[in-house]
């Protein structure tokens, strides 16, 4: 038996060193908004800004322009505290070959929203999403984009807290163009929630948007910066040199409006 062991070991080591996972610059979630906030045009100008931006020579640039000249990204949606679609699951981009392949899948077609806005939720997927996607980043961030505060699962806070801890950057991208449903479900000051409640560590930023002609610039920016930033430690004396914010304002919104309007 023993004899079996130290044969078995010894074939699965040379597999072993073959399943290291992959270094690169940065291991990137993007986490998508589908709540039912948002209208299918709107889901579309989504996808196709992603896919605009990840195709874009500056964003290629940036990319090869790191120590190790690659990034791992995945590409999520997401809506309620249980409801989060991967549209691109982790994948290697060295080149714009690379990047045109993701951009392609991720306008191959069009899904419809879902229900709620967990921004918790998803953070914690996206926590999890982490382990075992066979790549080890310099770097790993959780980038959120999003038009309405958090109305369902855990605190949003405390979901920040639990990916801050494990040494994921948090950035933000809100959403904050006016429509019927935004302005019933959402806050008018969208960036300032997400300066106070979602984001987080180290080079942390907010990218507000405030008028879908804007997203697909919006998004290159945020790309550029997620892939070519040099991290500061500022973030957590900021935060603490401001005043207080409510960080349940969204739930407290549903609270009020859950018997008279549809479900976001």
């Amino acid at each position: 038996m023993r004899l079996f062991c130290l044969i078995f070991l010894w074939l699965g080591w040379p597999a072993a060193l073959i399943a290291q996972p992959v270094e690169v610059d940065v291991e990137l979630f993007l986490a998508v908004d589908v709540s039912r906030s948002m209208s299918p045009s709107e889901l579309e100008i989504q996808r196709r800004g992603y896919a605009e931006a990840l195709t874009d020579p500056d964003v290629i640039a940036a990319i090869r322009g790191g120590l190790l000249g690659r990034v791992a990204l995945t590409y999520v949606e997401w809506a309620g505290d249980v409801s989060q679609r991967v549209v691109v699951p982790w994948t290697l981009i060295e080149t714009a070959a690379d990047a045109a392949t993701v951009a392609e899948a991720i306008t191959a077609h069009f899904d419809d929203g879902l229900r709620r806005t967990s921004i918790s939720g998803a953070l914690m997927y996206a926590l999890h999403d982490f382990d075992g996607n066979g790549f080890e980043g310099l770097r790993r961030v959780v980038d959120v984009s999003g038009d309405g505060p958090n109305n369902q699962g855990r605190p949003v806070t405390r979901a920040r807290d639990a990916v801050l801890a494990e040494g994921i950057v948090i950035n933000g991208l809100p959403l904050m163009t006016q429509d019927a449903l935004s302005q019933r479900w959402g806050i008018p000051d969208l960036d300032v929630y997400y300066l106070r409640c979602v984001i987080g560590g180290p080079g942390s930023f907010v990218i507000p948007v405030y008028d879908w002609d804007q997203f697909a610039g919006a998004i290159t920016r945020k790309l550029i910066l997620e892939i070519a930033q040099r991290p500061t430690r500022l973030w957590q004396a900021q935060m603490q040199a401001l005043p207080p914010y409510d960080c349940l304002v969204g739930e407290k919104i549903w609270q009020q409006n859950r018997y008279y309007f549809d479900t976001p």
